[in-house]
């Protein structure tokens, strides 16, 4: 028993960071984000916890791409790469892997 316990105060949670890109109905805007919980993120952009937000200002609340990572390192740094690209570069990385500007959200969840 002692051991088992020893083993579980050293083991390390692995955390998960979301970096994701929304949109809004007309796929005309384009916000870059980063949580380490992407549900309860997309729930406050849905529900205007911050009215005066950007994405409350334009509505925009629709995922349309994510990446996972277990670093926040990695999630920062990929965050700032997309921030730092051009529109062109964005919306390239969304048609990649949603060309239909699917909303993703249900396949976000199910992970």
């Amino acid at each position: 028993m002692g051991i088992i316990l020893y083993m579980h105060r050293t083991m390390k949670r692995i955390r998960t960071f979301y970096v994701y890109i929304l949109t809004n109905r007309y796929n005309t805007v384009l916000y870059t984000g980063i949580t380490n919980n992407l549900g309860r993120r997309l729930s406050e952009h849905r529900n205007r916890v911050h009215p005066r937000s950007f994405t409350a200002q334009y509505n925009v609340h629709k995922l349309v791409w994510f990446e996972t990572f277990t670093s926040i390192r990695a999630a920062i740094a990929r965050e700032k790469q997309i921030k730092a690209g051009s529109r062109r570069k964005k919306i390239a990385l969304v048609e990649r892997e949603n060309s239909g500007w699917r909303e993703l959200w249900p396949v976000a969840s199910a992970r």
